[in-house]
């Protein structure tokens, strides 16, 4: 009879014992688990972080992302020498650069730089958008130059001396003949169409201003 009460009591013991083997999760990844748990759920549609992509799709395509097999429907290049004191050449482009007087530089009358490239071609690109946009949605634009204005601006900000910069774009988006409401609603859905605005999204934050003109 003891020996029976000891044998049960060693195999209750062994139960007691008997555990499953700790898994030990990688340092990678509980760091990661612990970033992601401790990032803002939303922020503005036009600065990072970004909310979680829904996966779905709207009449834009906004949710499509940039990817590398998409077809090519146009290609531009463009060659420079002397990099912001330089020069630049493409097929359709011949320009000086000069560095801004804010960079410490001369900031040359008829030269210009690569912020206002920038600029140039953000603005054009998203007003296109818009007249797409606007289209699609049975919305007529005014056609005359003054009545439909995009004037983009870009920072450059940061700190020089640590080589620590980035770009900041302010949007200033004024149509004429059109009311406030659908004004904001074809430039909202612009900015999902935009090659430049979806290649900005997510690490240049962009401040827009929409004004319906009288």
């Amino acid at each position: 009879m003891s020996s029976l009460r000891i044998s049960q009591s060693l195999r209750r013991a062994a139960l007691r014992t008997s555990t499953t083997p700790l898994i030990r999760t990688p340092l990678v990844t509980r760091r990661l688990a612990s970033e992601s748990s401790s990032a803002p759920e939303s922020a503005s549609s036009d600065s990072y972080p970004y909310p979680k992509s829904t996966g779905s799709n709207d009449s834009t395509g906004s949710s499509r992302p940039n990817h590398k097999d998409l077809p090519i429907l146009y290609s531009a290049r463009a060659k420079v020498v002397g990099a912001r004191k330089g020069h630049v050449e493409g097929e359709n482009l011949n320009v000086d650069l000069t560095m801004s007087k804010a960079l410490g530089g001369p900031g040359d009358a008829g030269k210009t730089n690569p912020e206002e490239l920038f600029a140039a071609g953000y603005g054009a690109c998203f007003q296109s958008a818009m007249n797409a946009v606007a289209a699609k949605e049975g919305i007529t634009m005014p056609t005359s130059p003054e009545d439909s204005i995009v004037e983009t601006t870009v920072y450059l900000i940061g700190d020089m001396k640590a080589l620590d910069l980035a770009l900041r774009v302010h949007m200033k988006v004024m149509v004429r003949g059109l009311e406030k409401e659908k004004l904001e609603r074809i430039a909202k859905k612009a900015r999902s169409v935009c090659p430049y605005s979806r290649a900005t999204r997510r690490n240049v934050h962009t401040e827009w201003e929409i004004i319906a003109m009288d």
